[in-house]
C-alpha cells in the first residue's frame, strides 16, 4: 500500500522546531514507503490566520528541502463541504445549538460539583441540549452567539462501539471511548468548523492513510475515530511521535514564543543545522 502522509500547519504564525519535527516525520514516513507527502494550510481561524504566515511556511519548508504535492488544500476554501457534514449530522438529530458563554458553563459547573471530566477538562454539562425547537429559533432570531455540539449519547449509541477503535504503529489496535469528552464542538456561529470536523473529513477527502502528528493529540484521535464512523469515513492509521521540548522541559509552542526556523535563518543557521536540532537525517 503507498503511504499519503500529511503536514497540517496553521498559518497563525511561523514555524518552529516542533513544527520542523512533525513535518520531517511525516515527510520520512511517506519517502521509505516510496508514498506522497501532502502539505495542508489549515486556516479556518479566518481571524487569526495571516498570508504572511502561510508565504513563511512554504519557504522555511522548501529552505528545509521538503518537497510535497500540488495542489496545496486550504481548509478556508471548503467551508460549504464542512456545512455540509453538519447537515448530514443534523438531519440525524445528533448535534445541538448551545448558546452558553464559557461563564455560564464555568458557573453551571461550579454549582454542580459534579461535572464529568474528560481528557480536556470539565465536559460540558448539557444546558442547552434540551432546548425546545422553539427556545431555539427564539435564540438564533435575537442573533445570540451558538456553538453547534455533538451529542455525545446519541451519537454513540448509534455506532457499534466494538468497531471504534483505530491503529497506532507500532503499538496495534486502540479501542476508542470518546464519551469522556462530553458534548464536543463542531462549529460556532462564526467559525464553519472545529479543528475535529475539518481535519477529519479533510484527511479522508486528501487520501491520508498515514496521519503523523504529535502525541499531544492522540486523546483527540478518540473522538476522530467516532466522526469517522458517524460520517462514513475512512480510518488512517495513525503515528503520534513525541514532542520537542525547550532546555526547561517545556513544549514549544508559538503561543511561547519558541524560537522560529524564520529567526534561526536569519541568525545564520544553515538548514542542516537546523534538522540536526531535531536530529533529523
Amino acid at each position: 500500500m503507498v503511504t499519503i502522509t500529511r503536514f497540517a500547519p496553521s498559518p497563525t504564525g511561523y514555524l518552529h522546531l516542533g513544527h520542523v519535527y512533525s513535518a520531517a516525520s511525516a515527510f520520512r514516513a511517506a519517502r521509505e514507503s516510496g508514498g506522497h507527502f501532502l502539505l495542508r494550510i489549515e486556516d479556518i481561524d479566518v481571524t487569526r490566520c495571516r498570508p504572511e504566515f502561510e508565504a513563511g511556511i512554504f519557504e522555511d519548508l522548501a529552505w528545509l528541502g521538503f518537497e510535497w504535492e500540488e495542489p496545496v488544500r486550504r481548509q478556508s476554501e471548503h467551508f460549504d463541504d464542512y456545512a455540509a457534514l453538519l447537515a448530514k449530522l443534523s438531519d440525524r438529530d445528533l448535534i445541538y445549538p448551545c448558546f452558553c458563554t464559557r461563564k455560564e458553563i464555568a458557573t453551571e459547573i461550579a454549582r454542580s460539583n459534579s461535572a464529568p471530566h474528560g481528557p480536556d477538562g470539565p465536559a460540558y454539562p448539557g444546558i442547552c441540549r434540551h432546548l425546545s425547537p422553539a427556545e431555539r429559533q427564539a435564540r438564533y432570531a435575537d442573533g445570540s452567539p451558538y456553538a453547534l455540539r455533538l451529542d455525545m449519547v446519541k451519537a454513540m449509541a448509534s455506532v457499534p462501539l466494538a468497531a471504534l477503535r483505530f491503529e497506532e504503529v507500532n503499538k496495534g489496535f486502540i479501542q476508542c471511548n470518546p464519551a469522556p469528552f462530553g458534548d464536543i464542538v463542531l462549529a460556532r456561529k462564526e467559525t464553519p468548523a472545529s479543528y475535529h470536523l475539518a481535519v477529519t473529513f479533510d484527511d479522508a477527502v486528501q487520501g491520508v492513510n498515514l496521519v503523523v502528528r504529535g502525541q499531544d493529540l492522540f486523546a483527540v484521535t478518540h473522538i476522530h475515530r467516532l466522526l469517522q464512523a458517524l460520517l462514513d469515513l475512512p480510518t488512517p492509521r495513525y503515528l503520534h511521535h513525541g514532542l520537542i521540548s525547550d532546555p526547561q522541559g517545556k513544549r514549544l509552542s508559538k503561543r511561547d514564543g519558541a524560537a522560529t526556523v524564520r529567526s534561526l535563518r536569519e541568525e545564520g543557521y544553515t538548514a542542516e543545522e537546523v534538522l540536526k536540532m531535531i536530529d533529523y537525517s
